[in-house]
């Protein structure tokens, strides 16, 4: 015969003896036999031998009761039970209430048993730490695809600042917005007021008021955490993180924005960062599909190739530029006008594809291999900065086993345009490997 823990302390929280229908007390009787719901009587109903439908009086069975020692002699299971129901009721410290509510055990005792069997007990210590280093890898483990954590501590800016008109009014230090959702909600309750001569149907319209507004409350809650649990009250953040992609998967973020509500952060993110991936690789098989249709069987003539078509498009653009010039040649309002854009856009172009990076005589130089060299000046990078870029991300990529652009833009704090090539050059050259 097994001793078992009860339901509770509550008799209401029983099921009813199958017999007689009254609540269990402590000690009674579960049949072993049938199920699989318990079938339970109380003392008196199993004395008398009671049968019902396929329970027969000569099964197997087990005394159900909580009066038995599990920490400590002196305290039965199910006044462990209750203490854990006080605590959780009346809060952690509030000894002179948890002793009240047990009626069994004073203060001092229900103190002394709590801090020595829940808190200072190395059972639960090492228990409660396993859990954490548990969830520490899970965190490391399962966060790899968000771009940023939803928990950092937003700005804080002055009020009525631009900062805090982008944040929407929203308070760090209370966790609240200036201006809440539905913010004159409350106004259709400031009225209503429950009398005892009101009528029923007048009691029933003041109570579907109440739910109406209870529903209004649930609403603005669902939205205040949708906002924070997915980075959007530091909206200029969320902005910066938003532009790493190509335009073509932006757009897919703007489209898909709108069902960030049924999803966490994390899936979200990891939705989005999957097509971003997808895009890449359609890219690159296109790239090197072209490079099959014109015969290509190596990365150096995939280099040539380059470079041959670079050339074959300023060509033609050229052309195209004569082609323009003439078109306008004969009227000569048309043609400065036309040449003056055109200086113009050369002037923009010139400003933005800097010259490349002369290495000689900076140090670390010796260290690179004639492709890193090439990829230092297109890119316009020290080595000593490259150098260690390089090493943090195969530090990164030996102990994750592989790694994802986005885990090098979190690595690596430069501009993401920059970080992008490091991570294809790597790649291709067989440094590290993707996840």
């Amino acid at each position: 015969m097994d001793r078992l823990a009860s339901f509770g302390n509550d008799p209401f929280d029983k099921p009813p003896c199958r017999g007689c229908s009254s609540y269990l007390v402590e000690p009674y009787i579960k049949c072993a036999e049938c199920g699989p719901s318990p079938f339970l009587l109380c003392l008196q109903c199993f004395t008398r031998g009671y049968e019902y439908k396929k329970h027969q009086s000569d099964h197997k069975y087990e005394i159900m009761t909580s009066d038995f020692p599990v920490l400590e002699p002196g305290w039965t299971a199910q006044e462990e039970m209750a203490l854990l129901e006080a605590v959780m009721d009346c809060g952690f410290g509030n000894w002179s209430d948890v002793a009240y509510q047990m009626r069994t055990k004073t203060k001092e005792e229900c103190e002394g048993h709590y801090m020595k069997n829940f808190i200072n007990n190395p059972l639960f210590s090492s228990t409660l730490l396993s859990l954490r280093q548990m969830e520490d890898h899970l965190s490391r483990t399962a966060d790899t695809a968000i771009p940023f954590k939803p928990t950092d501590d937003p700005p804080r800016p002055s009020f009525d600042s631009q900062v805090s008109r982008d944040m929407a009014g929203y308070m760090p230090a209370r966790a609240d917005f200036m201006e809440e959702f539905d913010n004159y909600a409350e106004w259709d309750l400031k009225d209503i007021d429950f009398v005892d001569d009101d009528s029923d149907i007048l009691h029933a319209l003041k109570v579907a008021v109440v739910d109406i507004y209870h529903s209004r409350l649930e609403e603005r809650q669902r939205r205040k955490k949708i906002i924070r649990d997915h980075g959007l009250i530091n909206l200029r953040k969320f902005q910066i993180l938003e532009r790493r992609y190509p335009k073509e998967v932006q757009d897919l973020y703007d489209v898909m924005r709108r069902f960030a509500r049924v999803v966490g952060p994390i899936e979200h993110d990891k939705f989005i960062e999957s097509h971003a991936l997808e895009f890449e690789l359609r890219r690159e098989i296109r790239r090197l599909q072209e490079y099959r249709r014109e015969g290509i069987q190596s990365f150096c003539g995939a280099k040539v190739y380059e470079r041959v078509k670079r050339i074959r498009e300023d060509e033609r653009r050229k052309r195209n530029m004569l082609c323009d010039v003439l078109q306008y040649i004969h009227d000569a309002r048309a043609c400065q006008q036309w040449l003056h854009k055109q200086a113009a856009i050369l002037l923009l172009q010139s400003l933005r594809s800097a010259p490349p990076l002369n290495l000689t005589g900076l140090p670390g130089t010796e260290k690179l291999n004639e492709r890193e060299k090439e990829l230092c000046q297109v890119v316009r990078l020290v080595p000593g900065a490259y150098l260690e870029y390089k090493q943090a991300l195969l530090n990164e990529c030996r102990r994750q086993g592989g790694l994802r652009l986005a885990q090098a833009r979190s690595l690596i704090k430069i501009d993401v345009n920059k970080t992008r090539k490091i991570y294809d050059f790597l790649i291709k050259e067989g440094y590290i490997n993707k996840a």
